[in-house]
């Protein structure tokens, strides 16, 4: 880490010391600007006279054995287009990121160490001395490639959403779509954007301030990868990580085996794909053929906890579920058509039907309050009244038939869509649901007009409304595309007094619940069932696993 102060550390030791922020906060925002967590975490502590530290590891772990993890495995040919967390829960274990945010939602440094300006618009990455499983050290050039990469146009990945603010700029692609407008692409914003200083040393030149840099180097798609291999992926690849991938059949395992010398306990680590039946996955947990799961089912929930060999690790987070239209398709072209599903929807009840006593309320602007950045509105009532007169203004006065496509698994999903589908018959919209395969599911979730999608935990508010909502990046599930909402949510981005920023976040909550795309009635608290005998497990609220962090007991 650098070794030269931020300027923005004194002024974070006044804020902590005033409570304008925790010491949770304080030691995220000192570590972003470059500051060394454990330097973060001293400091906290002696500015509140109490002793704040990480969370304490086992010092001793049993070693050797075989660790099973009931988990989708889906393809995982391109890291750097993943859509889902499990993909990168398998490539993480062999290809690892420039930074790393921990179960504490610190970014610590991992293949890289940085510092940022004092403006937050230059970014230094040092690339730290790691070796290739082929041979080689890991270079600032290669790191560069992956950058280049993800920000490619042609590539799609959803890194894209996150730097388009501050990395890229849209141009003319050359070529006009059937209305006859012009389509817009995007390149980096200047020459010297990305700058290879020597073999160690990487400068990010922003084109505007940005918080969160590190943060966004470890989002789950944005492996560093080798480059020799194109960012592809399999059995036989190149990689940086503790484990290797040995064997590979989608549908079914994963196998990767520590390799010879790397830090960890476990000896091989299989993910098996037990499919869509929840009750199979727990029954495979009881009868101790798979040591845990990525993720409980709620409908299990009370299962689990009798299961005397079982330990629960629970948290409530980010993660949630959204009912999104799209904007280049009747009838979500019409932002009286979006709000009047809002309207029509009592997100309690949805939230007690779907979730029960695992969930809380979520206010349609997916800003959580967990995030230190959310800002609290008044609350968005249910009125079937004005949804109905918001309808007809749009011309559906006699009423509005859609269809609504989603998935079965996890239950709570389809749970959350059915209590909706029940509450807009009251405001004359009728839904048909369209209940496909996951497997299915993953090939259409951002194509459909109409369609349920789970959302995974971000660290700040601003991430996920970057990921999904800005205009014309790959996550755009929705076609959003709102001016005003893209450029509060750069200015957002490089804003690091907090109470400043949570009133620019509360523009943009406001913009989502009048103008936005979605229907979001709840936040979900996501727990994850793991045998007793699986030691140094934490739960990560984005259900990341660091699999040479556990251990099982024989």
């Amino acid at each position: 880490m650098s070794d030269k102060e931020n300027i923005w550390i004194p002024r974070l030791k006044q804020y902590l010391a005033d409570g304008q922020i925790d010491r949770r906060e304080f030691v995220r925002y000192c570590s972003l600007l470059g500051m060394s967590a454990g330097a973060a975490y001293m400091w906290a502590g002696k500015i509140t006279g109490q002793p704040f530290a990480p969370p304490a590891r086992a010092a001793e772990m049993p070693k050797g054995g075989i660790l099973k993890i009931s988990m989708r495995v889906p393809k995982v040919e391109t890291p750097h287009t993943f859509s889902w967390i499990y993909d990168s829960n398998i490539t993480r274990q062999q290809v690892r990121y420039a930074t790393r945010t921990g179960v504490d939602n610190v970014t610590r440094p991992d293949l890289c160490s940085w510092s940022a300006s004092d403006d937050l618009k230059t970014w230094t990455l040092t690339v730290n001395d790691v070796d290739w499983y082929k041979g080689g050290k890991l270079t600032a050039e290669q790191v560069a490639w992956n950058i280049k990469q993800c920000l490619d146009p042609a590539v799609g990945s959803s890194v894209v959403g996150l730097m388009k603010g501050y990395m890229l700029k849209e141009v003319d692609s050359g070529t006009k779509d059937d209305k006859g407008n012009p389509v817009m692409t995007t390149e980096l914003w200047d020459a010297n954007a990305i700058e290879v200083k020597d073999d160690k040393t990487l400068v990010l030149n922003l084109k505007e301030a940005q918080v969160a840099v590190p943060e966004h180097m470890f989002h789950y798609p944005f492996a560093i990868m080798d480059p020799a291999e194109g960012g592809k992926f399999g059995v036989g690849s190149n990689g940086n990580g503790f484990f290797e991938l040995v064997e590979f059949e989608v549908g079914r395992k994963a196998i990767m085996k520590r390799r010879e010398g790397a830090p960890g306990y476990i000896d091989e680590v299989h993910f098996i794909d037990l499919g869509d039946n929840t009750a199979a996955e727990a029954a495979a947990l009881q009868s101790k053929q798979v040591d845990g799961s990525y993720e409980g089912n709620v409908e299990q929930y009370d299962l689990y906890t009798k299961m005397d060999h079982v330990e629960l690790y629970a948290a409530l987070t980010a993660n949630t579920g959204v009912a999104r239209l799209r904007l280049d398709q009747k009838p979500g072209d019409d932002a009286r058509v979006r709000k009047a599903f809002r309207l029509a929807t009592d997100v309690a009840k949805a939230t007690e039907i779907a979730v029960g006593p695992h969930g809380a309320v979520a206010e349609h602007h997916h800003v959580c309050p967990v995030h230190p950045d959310y800002k609290k509105l008044p609350e968005m009532t249910r009125n079937v009244e004005e949804a109905k007169k918001l309808l007809a203004e749009a011309g559906y006065a006699d009423g509005l038939d859609v269809e609504l496509t989603c998935k079965p698994d996890p239950a709570w999903e389809l749970a959350t869509v059915e209590a909706m589908v029940e509450q807009w018959k009251e405001a004359g919209i009728n839904c048909k649901i369209n209940v496909l395969p996951s497997a299915k599911f993953w090939d259409v979730w951002d194509k459909v007009p109409f369609g349920f999608t789970s959302w995974a935990h971000r660290p700040l508010g601003f991430m996920v409304l970057g990921l999904a909502y800005r205009t014309g990046v790959p996550w755009n599930e929705s076609a959003y595309s709102n001016a005003e909402f893209d450029e509060t949510l750069t200015k957002a981005e490089g804003t690091l007094d907090l109470e400043a920023r949570k009133e620019l976040i509360g523009k943009l909550e406001t913009i989502m619940q009048e103008d936005g795309p979605i229907i979001q009635p709840l936040w979900r608290k996501i727990f994850i069932p793991m045998d007793k005998k699986v030691k140094g497990f934490q739960l990560h609220p984005t259900r990341y696993f660091f699999c040479e962090e556990y251990a099982v007991e024989a």
